[in-house]
């Protein structure tokens, strides 16, 4: 018998409902467990994340003048800074975007799908640009700050994940 001739077993089907291994539960039993551990139904604040970025610039500017020569403190705090404005502007702008879509009143889950998409678009085009514009425009950065900051702001995302 070739492989083409054997019987092939009954595959289910999606409509299937005898094997669904999840329940459905009403608003009452959702109440109830959100009353009895609300941590596990806290969402995460998004512009706390951004506060976050914007605090950690803030520091690590600080701490790049603290710890920097006297002659070239303004140079290090500056492109740490600039650093972390990179690293906060775009996720601001992405933010701004989502927001804007859930104030529409015509939104649908494929409108917010776009809305994310989009907002990703114009995050990692705002990136883009500010990294390309500072250094063409501002040629005597120091590259070791900045891109520091810039990565302490986007170790942000993981640090919201512990605050929940």
């Amino acid at each position: 018998m070739s492989l083409d001739q054997r019987p092939h077993p009954k595959i289910a089907s999606w409509e299937d409902s005898e094997h669904d291994n999840y329940r459905v539960y009403s608003k009452a039993e959702l109440d109830a467990l959100r009353l009895a551990n609300p941590k596990k139904f806290a969402s995460i604040n998004s512009w706390r994340v951004i506060l976050a970025q914007i605090t950690i610039t803030a520091l690590l500017g600080v701490l790049w003048g603290i710890f920097s020569e006297a002659n070239t403190r303004s140079v290090y705090t500056y492109s740490a800074l600039v650093g972390g404005l990179i690293g906060f502007l775009p996720s601001a702008l992405f933010l701004l975007r989502l927001t804007a879509a859930k104030k529409n009143s015509k939104s649908n889950p494929g409108g917010y799908l776009a809305a994310v998409v989009s907002g990703e678009f114009i995050k990692i085009l705002a990136t883009f640009l500010l990294f390309i514009g500072f250094a063409l425009k501002q040629p005597d950065l120091k590259w070791i700050p900045l891109l520091v900051t810039y990565l302490a702001t986007l170790q942000c995302y993981l640090l919201a994940w512990f605050w929940k």
